[in-house]
């Protein structure tokens, strides 16, 4: 970052604390624009997370990103403006013209952009070992059958690693676990944080589960991302001056958030298509699971049943159902990845 924009925002974060708790009662000043309208009139494309207060514009490979209240807008994840900050009212989202005119300036820009990717895809089968999960037995096919989480978790996930790995050779597509072996949470957030990453690479995280419950009624399918209401520490002092490293921390973690949501919505919507008229759609939720919340990048669980219930436990305990489930949430990820590439930069076609 330049120093002369170090300046600036170091003379910006009282007037920014201010101007976070002021912007909520104010009323949308005479030069702010209707966001949605003016990135219509720029033929940009708009996505807007209404949980994280976070919104993200993307023409011609460029990538603006602001926050709701937030003095500092991210362009192609490298550099850092100043700005008035953006205003919600009413549902609608409201900015100064000098972001749409920041907004004109990235887009017409001829820089060249790094291809940004997905460096890498962690499937994280649960439990396994000694903890077996969730546990469900019943009278299946005349036969009494016990099915484990940990099974189906680690059986999902290698075809899941099988799919992803055929389709991306590009990538690392690793597991936390491709046997029957124990590992603590820990040691799963510990490999994904410290997977080698190229400059221009992300990296994201899937945790495979089965769920249980009280009720054996309980059935259906889920996906899960870490509550836009925890923030984690994914910046130190060491890689960032110590005066920014809340708001350039908070803003990375709504990236991770917008992210993660977008991973689950993909995931989930596959699955309905897949599984959907066997098992019921639970929707996406937000939780503060132990390895979605430590995993420093986006990441989600996915809940494929109730061991619990008989109905459900019989097909979790079909090779063939999770065949399909994992083929589900090996398209939904893919849906994930080609979005993500192309909307920073990327043309071509794998």
């Amino acid at each position: 970052m330049k120093s002369t924009e170090m300046k600036k925002i170091h003379s910006i974060i009282i007037f920014f604390i201010l101007s976070s708790f002021f912007c909520l009662f104010a009323k949308v000043p005479a030069d702010y624009v209707n966001l949605q309208d003016e990135v219509t009139k720029l033929g940009a494309f708009l996505y807007w997370d209404p949980l994280a207060a976070h919104a993200i514009i993307q023409k011609n490979g460029h990538h603006l990103s602001i926050s709701i209240d937030s003095s500092i807008a991210l362009l192609d994840f490298r550099e850092f403006h100043i700005i008035e900050p953006p205003i919600r009212k009413d549902n609608q989202v409201f900015v100064s013209k000098d972001v749409i005119s920041l907004a004109i300036e990235l887009f017409q820009s001829e820089a060249e952009l790094d291809f940004f990717k997905v460096g890498a895809i962690l499937i994280d089968p649960g439990h396994g070992g000694k903890d077996p999960g969730a546990i469900g037995t019943h009278l299946i096919g005349g036969k009494k059958t016990t099915v484990q989480e940990k099974d189906v978790a680690l059986a999902t996930s290698l075809e899941l690693f099988l799919l992803l790995k055929n389709r991306y050779p590009d990538k690392q597509v690793l597991l936390t676990r491709s046997t029957d072996v124990y590992l603590t949470l820990e040691e799963r957030v510990e490999k994904a944080n410290n997977i080698n990453l190229a400059e221009n690479e992300a990296i994201i995280y899937i945790s495979i589960h089965a769920n249980a419950a009280f009720d054996t009624k309980a059935k259906g399918f889920e996906v899960w991302y870490l509550s836009p209401g925890y923030r984690r520490s994914i910046l130190t002092e060491t890689e960032v001056d110590k005066d920014l490293l809340p708001i350039l921390n908070s803003m990375l973690e709504e990236e991770y958030t917008t992210e993660s949501i977008l991973i689950a919505k993909f995931i989930l919507d596959s699955l309905d298509a897949e599984i959907g008229s066997l098992s019921p759609k639970r929707g996406i939720k937000e939780e503060e699971w132990f390895v979605v919340k430590h995993a420093h990048m986006p990441s989600v669980l996915v809940e494929l049943g109730f061991v619990t219930n008989k109905e459900e436990a019989t097909l979790l305990a079909d090779k063939n159902y999770l065949r399909k489930a994992a083929q589900a949430i090996y398209t939904g990820i893919s849906a994930f990845i080609t979005h993500f590439e192309q909307s920073r930069g990327f043309t071509g076609g794998q």
